[in-house]
C-alpha cells in the first residue's frame, strides 16, 4: 500500500497531511505526485470530480516552490469563484508548516485592487478564475512572465463555460519553458486542442477510462409523464428521508420554480442560479454546507465548483444537452470513497439520451419505478422509529416528567408507541392516502413516440400560445417546454415560430384535443398560459438561422393577454439570432 511518505513528499507536507487526517493517497494522487516531483514535465491527468485532484497537483506544486523568493512562481486557473476559493484554502492548509509560502485567490466579485496589493506583497502561488486573471493582466496588475508552473484545473469546465480565449491569452503571457499541468474530468476536443497547442510531449494519466463515470456512483432513471415530473421528485425525496442532494435544472426559470415549490411543500430547499447576487450565492452555499438546506436546486453554470462532502444524491430534474455535463453533475456525489446515487427523472421521448450516456460513460442505468404512497409511508415509518431509537435523551426534561407521566400513565406501552408515531407520521399518511400513484411508463413502447408534425412537414393543426421572446423563450426552449408538457413524443411538436410576446407551433391534427386539454386552466409561475387554434399556417420556421421569414397572417386577435394577439399579424420579425453550438439554456 502506498503512503504519502512513499510518494516522496517532504516533512513539512507530511506534517500537513497528518494534521488533515489523510491516510492513503487516492489513485490520481498516487499516479501524479511521483511524476511531478521527479522532474519538470507537462502532464494531462483525467480523473473524475471528487477524486483528490487538488492534492494531486497541490502537493508537488508546493514542493517545487521556493518560499524564500516573493515572486509569483505558480498559477492555478479554475472555472468558478467557489472552486477558486476552495483551492486557495486547500493550498493554505497544505502549506501551513511552510511559513514564508503565500497564496492569493483572484476572482470576480471582490476588489481587484485589494487582490493586486496582496500579490505585490508576495504571492508565490496565484489561484485565479480566467476572467479576473485576464483583467489583471490587461491592467498590468500582475506579472506571470516568470512562473515555472501553470495548472489548469477542471479544464473541460473552463472551456465549456467559454473561457478558451481567456486561457489562451493568459498562457501567452507565461514563459514557454514552464511546466503545464492539465487536470480534467473529461477530454473533449477543446481540451485536446489546449494540450496540443501549449504543452510539449505531456505525460498522460487516466484514472478509470476516459470520460467514464465514477465507479462509486450508481445511476438510475425514472420515466414519467411531463406533468408528473415534480410529483416524482417529491416522492423520491420522501422515499429517501436522509437525502442531502443537488437537483439540477437546465434553466434559471425552472431552478427558481422548483425550489419555490419544494419550499412551499415544506422541504428544506433553496435555489442557486446566475440571477442571484454574490452575497445571496454565498449565503445559500453556507447554509447548504451546514446542512441547513437539504435540497439545493441549481443550474449547471451556478453549481460548477461546488465541493460539498457527503452529498447522497444528485437528481437530474432535466437531462443536460451534453454527456460531459451529466458526468460533472454525477461527480458531486460518491466522493472520497463513499457511495452515491445519480437519479434521472425523464420522459419517454428522452430515453434515447440514457442509452447515449450509457455508451459514453461506460456504465449502466437502472430503470426504476417511482415509489408508491404505501412504500413511502413504510419507509418514513421505519425511519421515524430509527430516529427515536437514536435520539439522545435530554435530561433537562426530568423536572417535567412527573406531570407528563400523569397525563400518559393510563396508556399501555403499545398505545403510547402508536400515539407517538402517529403524531409524526400522520402528515405523510394523509397526503399519500389522497394522492394517486405515478403510473410507470414503458420506455420501450412505441406508442406515440414517432407521431408528430415533423414527419409530414409539420402540417396539421397550428396553435397560438401567449409566450414569446420576452418570456425568455426561443424556438428551441419553447419546443422543449411544449414537448415536456404535452408528452406526445419526440417529434410531435414542429414549426415553432417565436415572436416577441407570443408564438406558434404545429402538431398532427389527431393531437388537437390533447393539446387543448393539456393547457386548459394551465398556469406557469402564477401566469395563465393560453393556447388556441390559429389560422397562421406557418410560412417558415423561426429557427434562428437569419433570414426574414414571415409567420403568415394570424387572424384571431381575440387572445390578448395585455395585447399580445394582433389582427392580421404578418410576422416580419427576424429569427432568434444564431443557434448556440452547445444549446446552453442558462444565460
Amino acid at each position: 500500500m502506498s503512503t504519502f511518505k512513499t510518494l516522496g513528499l517532504g516533512e513539512a507536507l507530511l506534517q500537513a497531511v497528518d494534521a488533515m487526517g489523510f491516510v492513503e493517497p487516492s489513485e490520481v494522487q498516487a499516479k501524479a505526485i511521483p511524476i511531478l516531483l521527479e522532474k519538470d514535465t507537462d502532464i494531462v491527468a483525467l480523473a473524475q470530480t471528487g477524486t483528490g485532484k487538488t492534492a494531486a497537483f497541490g502537493f508537488p506544486l508546493i514542493e517545487k516552490i521556493d518560499p524564500n523568493s516573493k515572486k509569483t512562481q505558480g498559477l492555478i486557473l479554475s472555472p468558478t469563484r467557489e472552486l477558486c476559493l476552495q483551492i486557495a484554502q486547500e493550498i493554505k492548509n497544505y502549506s501551513k508548516f511552510i511559513p514564508k509560502l503565500n497564496s492569493v485567490a483572484v476572482y470576480g466579485g471582490a476588489s481587484i485592487h485589494d487582490q493586486a496589493r496582496d500579490i505585490k506583497r508576495g504571492a508565490q502561488i496565484i489561484v485565479a478564475t480566467p476572467g479576473r486573471m485576464q483583467d489583471m493582466i490587461n491592467r498590468r496588475l500582475v506579472d506571470i512572465s516568470q512562473i515555472g508552473y501553470c495548472v489548469l484545473d477542471e479544464a473541460d469546465e473552463m472551456l465549456n463555460m467559454g473561457f478558451y480565449e481567456d486561457i489562451t491569452n493568459i498562457l501567452s503571457h507565461t514563459p514557454n519553458e514552464k511546466s503545464t499541468w492539465l487536470f480534467s474530468a473529461t477530454m473533449p476536443r477543446e481540451v485536446a486542442t489546449i494540450a496540443k497547442k501549449f504543452m510539449s510531449s505531456p505525460v498522460e494519466i487516466t484514472v478509470g477510462s476516459k470520460n467514464s463515470s465514477n465507479k462509486n456512483v450508481s445511476h438510475e432513471y425514472y420515466v414519467v409523464s411531463a406533468r408528473d415530473r415534480y410529483p416524482a421528485l417529491k416522492r423520491l425525496a420522501d422515499a429517501n428521508p436522509n437525502i442531502f442532494s443537488v437537483i439540477f435544472c437546465r434553466t434559471k426559470r425552472d431552478t427558481q420554480s422548483v425550489a419555490e415549490k419544494l419550499i412551499e411543500d415544506g422541504y428544506s430547499a433553496a435555489a442557486l442560479h446566475g440571477d442571484l447576487s454574490q452575497n445571496q450565492r454565498d449565503l445559500v452555499m453556507k447554509s447548504f454546507r451546514n446542512r441547513q438546506i437539504q435540497m439545493l436546486v441549481a443550474t449547471d453554470v451556478a453549481a460548477r465548483g461546488i465541493d460539498v462532502n457527503d452529498i447522497t444524491h444528485v437528481i437530474n430534474y432535466q437531462l443536460p444537452d451534453e454527456n460531459e455535463t451529466y458526468n460533472h453533475r454525477s461527480g458531486r456525489t460518491g466522493r472520497a470513497g463513499k457511495e452515491g446515487t445519480s437519479i434521472v427523472i425523464t420522459t419517454k421521448s428522452d430515453v434515447r439520451k440514457i442509452k447515449s450516456l450509457e455508451r459514453t460513460l461506460q456504465t449502466t442505468f437502472e430503470l426504476k419505478t417511482v415509489p408508491t404512497g404505501q412504500e413511502i409511508c413504510k419507509t418514513q415509518l421505519f425511519n421515524l422509529a430509527e430516529n427515536i431509537e437514536k435520539t439522545e435523551i435530554n435530561n433537562e426534561i426530568e423536572q417535567y416528567l412527573p406531570e407528563i407521566n400523569s397525563h400518559l400513565e393510563h396508556l399501555s406501552k403499545e398505545e403510547l408507541i402508536k400515539k407517538l408515531v402517529t403524531v409524526e407520521f400522520t402528515r405523510f399518511h394523509n397526503y399519500y392516502k389522497k394522492s394517486r400513484d405515478i403510473q410507470p411508463i414503458d420506455p420501450n413502447s412505441r406508442g406515440g413516440d414517432r407521431e408528430g408534425g415533423a414527419r409530414n412537414g409539420g402540417r396539421g393543426t397550428r396553435y397560438f400560445i401567449n409566450v414569446g421572446e420576452k418570456d425568455g423563450y426561443n424556438w428551441m426552449t419553447l419546443k422543449d417546454f411544449l414537448k415536456d408538457t404535452l408528452n406526445l413524443g419526440r417529434d410531435a411538436v414542429s414549426r415553432v415560430d417565436v415572436k416577441d410576446n407570443f408564438a406558434f407551433f404545429n402538431t398532427e391534427t389527431e393531437h388537437k384535443e390533447a393539446v387543448l386539454a393539456a393547457f386548459e386552466d394551465f398556469s406557469l409561475e402564477g401566469r395563465s398560459i393560453n393556447i388556441e387554434i390559429s389560422e397562421n399556417r406557418g410560412g417558415g420556421r423561426n429557427r434562428g438561422r437569419g433570414g426574414n421569414r414571415n409567420g403568415g397572417g394570424f387572424k384571431g386577435g381575440r387572445r390578448s393577454e395585455g395585447g399580445r394577439g394582433k389582427d392580421n399579424y404578418k410576422g416580419n420579425k427576424e429569427g432568434n439570432g444564431g443557434r448556440d453550438r452547445r444549446r446552453r439554456r442558462d444565460r
